[in-house]
């Protein structure tokens, strides 16, 4: 897998400039007067700032120790909210570990006035549940212990009677949020929501609610979804080799020695005791941070924040204490075994994130690989000398450490290529790479921060880094001036000091894992969810006044400038006044299905230099001006794109001209590029969700022969000569084709480099029309079943539909956000709050892309196999007899409006959402139908085009699971059972 750069984790290793904190007041205070008829003074509110901080946050601290960091982006009229509590899994107690996650799931749950009915009576039934799980953890006995659990599981069947499932997640629906979710992980706890602007004092009303009491109620269904977490982590290979690494790197330290989610032990033993314990030491004000980045203004959104959250009380926090790992003297090796292809991973250890040397890190990860000029990128990747490698530097507050992963090529050991970067790490150590590398790695963390301040996710993201961190503001952004500021040097006197002998190699082998476990499933009844209940606490928040926002639709004809290029290539683009990155795209309406061989020549050009510099000398050079290209294809177009900073737009163009029209081949690229073709093909036959969501939803759909398959055969394959597929890349600009461009230029300009810079012939020629593969009609019921050596069992259940039909996206809308759209989705409640029977389940109408396709019904559900039965009948019954709830319906409803209103199509989304249009054959923003139609719809229109397009429809059930844990007969009720082999779905 190549390594995916998320530019908000590296905030603290950017440039920007030096910072101090200054004090100030939100407002002056009125001038003191004995008068006895004045109004009370109105409260002021300290914070600081950093001189020099591109976000210009402001920082607060509440009177109950409260942070608040707060930065004003009026891109739309919503804000991102991140709510960080600084407890993870290092402070789960020893013998209860997986407590913090657990918590996380609690807290969605409300409290005595926020999701019940009649708390009076719901809380004597929760004490009894919560006083027989401490008997339950407690026995030892099988059978005593069945007997207590279905004690629980009676009792917790009338306290459901008095459960509102899912209140917290139907306001944040109903208000328009999104995103509304939460992660744990070893330091912090963080609660995530995106919200319109107009919304933030319910928001903030419903928010210190949830964090100013725990309710535990719907316990035991949660912890079994809670379960089928845990056993989706025992069926991923990548999961158990970073638990692996962290195991040897952290042999001492809670880093290590607890996982996250915890032991299937302490799972299967919970103690709503500990978790209340937990919530009332670390879910404190003073131990806390709120983080909004969007259209705000401070001064009203601290004076909301205080009014609820202000009402928290502060308490002193437990004491840590980080226990101390003793050096690593010689290598740990360890090994895991699972189904998917072979790979492995190094790691050494370092300090903690706020030190120096973890600084330096950050800089010799990027050496190591950037994605374009690092020493893994350019003498491993680039020259194929592995299948793919990568480097990645993990921080955390009391260690840090350096992972670097690999994965063979066909023949290669897991040794030689742990050889392969160990090499790589002595060049750093030895010094042995250029001395443009830092200056150029400090420019492109640059341009990335600048790329990523783009977004109101990131900007909060930086805020919760430092808060967890325990780092001022100031001394956040002021490493990244230190950043700068490394030299080549002390590179090499830390990768000297920390890289060694010291390392933990983690093999990860092909096999079946003889340490296999699963959580076994409980025995539950089904618990009520009270859909159409609204709690008085519900009301009194929804019954709060709001300014009504309007919402602002895209005129293609206003929002995009068109003009014609030479030749009259077409030239759609926006303007960026916001900083000075640009993107450009030039598009080809044709693709793989029509030509395999162009996605085949597309992928050699990575690999080839021109006739001014040979393949690593490219990287090198777009690297040095902070530019980067690509060339990619898809079934039905072709993206050649160059992005980066504007000030080198022109030099970029040249250079990215100059490779597409001078590729020099290279025999030995090619044979490469082949072999790792193949052991990519093998690999894939190893991956689940390739198996599971591409390969078998494509035959589902088309049948053997389809865009999936549809590809060069072995044979053909290493018979291809390098300079066709060279002459094919230069046929590329040949092509009729027009171009996208977001960016800072003014349209004269952009258009005089363009026509001096793109080259094209003096006549282009037309695009040959697209192929497409047929779509076949599911004429009966069929499973479609493929072997798989997992703990879970996976179903998809597909269904084809009409073509794309612009009048139906209203109803569709509206469908989809009832029944499967969030959390408070009637197949989420259904499935996972009431029956307990998967983590994850979803269910949605799928849009064509084109005008011309057919729509799809796609329902998911991951359950353990042993689950199947109930798993598959809870579906269909929810696909067939759609609930009525009229309260989930008229949130529905809201949610949608208030979405809509606040949602902005911006930057280069524009251009994006333009092309999507063209495709389904509308000109102009369908968002209006959707805003204009949703509230005249009654649930009688929505249950008449469930009833006419989804009940009782042939359906394609694709299961994945193990053959020796999968129920066949009860997969026999849904229709004619058949077992896919690798080699149908594949096609090799």
């Amino acid at each position: 897998m190549k390594k995916i750069f998320y530019p908000w984790l590296l905030v603290a290793v950017l440039l920007l400039p030096q910072c101090k904190t200054t004090s100030r007041q939100t407002s002056t205070p009125p001038t003191a007067t004995t008068d006895p008829t004045a109004q009370p003074k109105e409260k002021t509110y300290t914070y600081t700032t950093a001189p020099g901080d591109s976000l210009k946050a402001r920082i607060y601290k509440l009177d109950n120790g409260l942070t608040v960091y707060l930065t004003d982006y009026k891109d739309a009229p919503r804000i991102q909210t991140y709510i960080a509590v600084r407890a993870g899994s290092k402070n789960d107690p020893a013998t209860a570990t997986g407590l913090a996650h657990y918590l996380e799931h609690m807290v969605f749950k409300g409290t005595s006035r926020l999701g019940s009915l009649d708390y009076a009576k719901e809380k004597p039934e929760l004490d009894k549940i919560e006083q027989l799980y401490e008997l339950y953890r407690s026995k030892k006995d099988a059978v005593e212990r069945k007997k207590i659990y279905h004690q629980i599981d009676s009792v917790s069947g009338v306290a459901a009677k008095y459960a509102i499932a899912n209140e917290y997640d139907k306001i944040l629906a109903s208000i328009g949020g999104s995103g509304s979710n939460a992660y744990t992980s070893v330091e912090q706890t963080v609660y995530t929501g995106d919200i319109p602007a107009n919304q933030l004092e319910k928001w903030a009303m419903v928010e210190a609610e949830r964090f100013g009491e725990m309710v535990p109620r719907l316990f035991h269904t949660e912890l079994e979804a809670v379960y089928e977490e845990k056993n989706r982590t025992l069926d991923s290979d990548g999961r158990k080799v970073f638990t692996a690494m962290l195991e040897g790197l952290f042999p001492t330290h809670q880093y290590g020695t607890q996982t996250t989610i915890g032991t299937i032990e302490h799972l299967k033993n919970p103690s709503i005791t500990e978790i209340k314990k937990y919530f009332d030491a670390y879910y404190v004000p003073n131990n806390m941070a709120i983080a909004m980045s969007g259209d705000l203004d401070p001064d009203q959104t601290i004076r909301i924040i205080d009014k609820y959250f202000g009402k928290l009380k502060s308490k002193p926090l437990p004491t840590y204490t980080s226990p101390a790992e003793a050096p690593i003297a010689k290598p740990v090796v360890k090994e895991v075994l699972g189904p998917n292809a072979e790979s492995m991973m190094l790691g050494f250890r370092f300090p903690g994130v706020t030190t120096r040397e973890a600084l330096v890190l950050e800089m010799i990860s990027q050496i190591l690989a950037n994605g374009q000029a690092g020493l893994i990128d350019l003498n491993l990747n680039q020259k194929q000398v592995v299948l793919e490698a990568s480097s990645f530097d993990y921080t955390m507050n009391d260690y840090s450490a350096n992972l670097l992963s690999g994965t063979p090529r066909q023949g290669q050991t897991l040794e030689q290529v742990k050889d392969l970067l160990l090499s790589q790490v002595n060049l750093v150590k030895q010094g042995k790479f250029e001395d443009w590398l830092i200056p150029a790695i400090i420019n492109n963390n640059k341009m990335a921060l600048m790329k990523s301040y783009e977004s109101n996710e990131a900007r909060a993201d930086a805020f919760v880094s430092a808060f967890v961190a325990r780092q001022d503001w100031k001394d956040y952004i002021q490493r990244d001036k230190d950043f700068a500021g490394i030299t080549k040097q002390e590179v090499m006197q830390v990768a000297n000091k920390f890289y060694g002998n010291n390392y933990v190699v983690v093999y990860k082998r092909i096999g079946k894992d003889p340490n296999m476990q699963k959580v076994e499933k409980p025995t539950i009844t089904p618990v009520s969810v009270n859909r159409d209940a609204q709690s008085d606490f519900y009301k009194q928040v929804m019954a709060g006044k709001t300014t009504e926002l309007q919402p602002v639709f895209v005129d293609y004809k206003k929002d995009i400038s068109e003009v014609k290029l030479k030749q009259n290539i077409p030239l759609y683009y926006t303007r960026n006044k916001e900083n000075g990155l640009f993107n450009l795209y030039y598009i080809l309406e044709t693709g793989t299905n029509n030509n395999l061989k162009l996605g085949l020549a597309v992928n050699y050009l990575k690999y080839l230099g021109n006739d001014k510099f040979s393949a690593e000398e490219l990287q090198k050079e777009f690297y040095k001006l902070g530019c980067s290209f690509d060339v990619f294809t898809s079934q039905e177009q072709v993206y050649v794109s160059l992005s980066g900073l504007d000030a080198n737009f022109e030099k970029g163009l040249t250079l990215f001209e100059s490779v597409l029209q001078n590729p020099k081949s290279d025999q030995q690229a090619l044979t490469d590029l082949i072999a790792g073709i193949l052991k990519e093909r093998a690999d894939a036959k190893r991956n689940k969700s390739t198996i599971h969501s591409v390969a078998m939803v494509n035959y589902a759909k088309y049948g053997p022969k389809n865009p999936f398959t549809n590809i060069i055969p072995e044979n053909q394959l290493k018979k291809v000569k390098p300079q066709e597929l060279v002459d094919l890349i230069k046929t590329i600009p040949t092509y009729e084709h027009h171009v996208l461009y977001y960016g800072p230029r003014l349209a004269e300009n952009l258009t005089t480099i363009l026509n001096t810079n793109h080259i094209v012939p003096a006549t282009l020629k037309p695009v040959p029309p697209l192929k497409v593969f047929q779509e076949r009609d599911i004429a009966e019921r069929q499973v479609y079943w493929t072997d798989y050596n997992m703990v879970q069992a996976e179903l998809i259940f597909l269904t084809k539909s009409f073509n794309f039909d612009a009048k139906q996206v209203p109803t569709i809308t509206l469908y989809n956000e009832y029944f499967g759209g969030n959390m408070g989705s009637i197949v989420f409640q259904e499935l996972r709050e009431s029956k307990a029977l998967a983590y994850s389940a979803s269910s949605r109408y799928a849009n064509a892309s084109r005008k011309d396709r057919a729509n799809y019904i796609l329902s998911y559900i991951g359950t353990q196999s042993d689950k199947l039965p109930e798993a598959m009948e809870g579906m269909q019954t929810l696909l067939n007899d759609m609930p009525q709830a009229e309260a989930n319906f008229a949130n529905a409803k809201e949610s949608i409006r208030n979405s809509i209103a606040t949602e902005r199509i911006t930057k280069s989304s524009i251009l994006f959402d333009y092309e999507r249009a063209k495709r389904l054959g509308i000109d102009y923003d369908i968002r209006q139908d959707v805003y204009q139609n949703i509230n005249a719809m009654t649930f009688d229109d929505m249950k008449k085009f469930q009833q006419q397009f989804i009940k009782g429809q042939n359906q394609m059930i694709l299961v994945i699971g193990s053959k020796d844990r999968l129920n066949f007969k009860e997969l026999s009720k849904y229709g004619k059972v058949k077992q896919l082999s690798l080699k149908e779905l594949f096609g090799y």
